[in-house]
């Protein structure tokens, strides 16, 4: 099977039905706003936002939005992430509930800080 990998995330925003559409590009507007200066790329085939090195990834599947915001992310808000499905680095929103927006800008917020904390040592 010849999967294309995307070149952009709007092109792997647009591989997907509308109504997944919509909700990605509230994630990425989410990201976006959270972190103005991270550049957006495509890595290990998802869409990445990079600042310092990578910030979040998202994704997504037949029934879930999949963020990845590395183990940090998730340990630092597991409370928060606690009633969704999750693994080290990631957590798996439903597309039958409302995306917790305000939780990714927090998540995205303490990464940005993170990664510029660690910049900052090197």
């Amino acid at each position: 099977m010849d999967i294309k990998k995307p070149v952009d995330i709007d092109e792997y925003i647009g591989a997907f039905p509308n109504d997944v559409q919509e909700i990605l590009e509230e994630i990425r507007t989410t990201i976006q706003k959270a972190a103005p200066d991270a550049k957006e790329k495509i890595s290990y085939s998802m869409p990445a936002f990079d600042q310092n090195g990578i910030v979040i990834y998202f994704a997504a599947f037949k029934n879930h939005i999949g963020l990845y915001a590395l183990p940090s992310g998730h340990e630092a808000f597991k409370e928060d992430l606690s009633k969704y499905k999750s693994g080290k680095g990631s957590v798996q929103f439903p597309l039958n509930e409302p995306i917790p927006l305000d939780l990714i800008t927090k998540i995205v917020k303490f990464r940005v800080k993170e990664n510029l904390e660690k910049a900052k040592k090197k």
